[in-house]
């Protein structure tokens, strides 16, 4: 029968380590697809990386699970931005690393200036490394655009230089180059992707993520100013817009193929419970009081949480059609989280003493880190699923 289930899969700790395949992917991906290749199930890659292209991660995926994944069905971290319109016809700075540029022209902003523009324009900003500091005076820079706006898409290289240039432009309203009596507050409007604080590659620890940058930005302009930076979105895992956008691609998928039964429930799989599991579980929640029309349900009601993520919120779950009731947390044990001895069926113990990794803009709520269920690999996620939903 056509299937009324369908899968978010996170990819780092789940389906790779680094660059290498998780042994148990392509078995997974056996059962879920038919004979000729083909997925039986609607599927959509959730990841919280952004320094790439989207095709360039379906091919990625194609290469490490044996099967054709296609650029629709890949969602990184800044994906949702398509939907933030208001900010594209801005001159906006970026941060991160890998095609900044096209995936920023990709996601519909017309105007963009990255980090690096700007500190050959302005070299005397970037002072921390000695030996590109100018050896001597530039001549003044003229007719370089005010900056409206900045994208953090993901941890930079340099993250002196970023961190510099960034608040820079903060306390300058977006003209470097000028002297403000007063630091401007509310500051321009940023939009973060990606608070994930830690991440699992090949080393046997974590890595430090684009979270851990946002922290040191945060600590920094709140040091320098004393008041809060601001965040008019932020995206990626855990953000319930993100979920939403990938129930809309999971339901296009539905029905490109041309399965009728309408889709009611969602399988999210991930390895981190900071990000995957509490995205999960605080999209579930959103499923379940959308007729109540808590819109911040989960995010800090002040005005950290953003107030363009609660307008697209709003737009998002305006959605008449929606026919998806619930979105399951399935944790594995192949990445950032790790269990001791027996695989429990639950979270409860290790989320009691639990240090919160997750963002200052969201609530820490013990309970959204409980997984619906705890496996010890993605093939057993699926396996899981398939049993739930008795479907061979």
């Amino acid at each position: 029968q056509p299937p009324a289930f369908g899968f978010l899969f996170d990819v780092d700790g789940v389906l790779v380590r680094g660059s290498q395949p998780v042994p148990a992917a392509r078995r997974a991906f056996q059962r879920l697809a038919d004979g000729g290749g083909r997925l039986r199930v609607p599927v959509v890659f959730l990841t919280n990386a952004g320094n790439c292209l989207r095709s360039a991660k379906a091919r990625e995926l194609s290469l490490a699970l044996g099967l054709q994944v296609s650029p629709e069905q890949v969602i990184l971290s800044h994906s949702p931005l398509q939907l933030f319109s208001q900010f594209h016809q801005r001159y906006m700075l970026v941060a991160g690393q890998g095609p900044l540029e096209e995936n920023a022209y990709n996601l519909g902003f017309k105007h963009v200036v990255t980090i690096e523009a700007l500190r050959k324009a302005y070299p005397l900003l970037d002072m921390v490394d000695l030996s590109r500091r100018p050896k001597e005076l530039p001549p003044p820079i003229t007719g370089f655009p005010t900056i409206e706006g900045v994208i953090l898409f993901g941890e930079p290289v340099r993250w002196e230089t970023s961190l510099q240039l960034i608040t820079d432009v903060l306390l300058s309203n977006g003209n470097p180059g000028a002297e403000l009596q007063d630091v401007p507050y509310p500051h321009l409007p940023i939009l973060a992707c990606n608070m994930d604080l830690l991440w699992m590659a090949e080393a046997k620890m974590p890595r430090f993520g684009h979270g851990t940058f946002l922290l040191c930005l945060e600590s920094i302009y709140k040091k320098v100013t004393g008041r809060e930076l601001k965040y008019e979105a932020l995206i990626g895992k855990p953000s319930p817009v993100t979920y939403r956008y990938a129930q809309y691609l999971i339901l296009q998928q539905a029905e490109k193929q041309g399965w009728k039964a309408p889709i009611q429930r969602l399988y999210a799989v991930g390895d981190n419970p900071m990000s995957d599991v509490y995205g999960a579980n605080l999209y579930n929640n959103y499923l379940k009081s959308a007729r109540q029309n808590q819109v911040q349900a989960g995010l800090k009601r002040s005005p950290q949480a953003g107030s363009a993520q609660a307008e697209v919120s709003l737009e998002l779950r305006s959605d008449c059609n929606n026919s998806v009731e619930s979105c399951e947390s399935i944790l594995v044990c192949t990445g950032v989280y790790r269990h001791n001895g027996d695989i429990p069926k639950r979270t409860e113990a290790q989320t009691e003493e639990t240090v919160f990794h997750g963002h200052r803009d969201f609530c820490f709520d013990p309970s959204l880190l409980e997984a619906s269920y705890v496996v010890q690999d993605v093939d057993d996620a699926v396996q899981l699923a398939f049993e739930k939903e008795n479907w061979s």
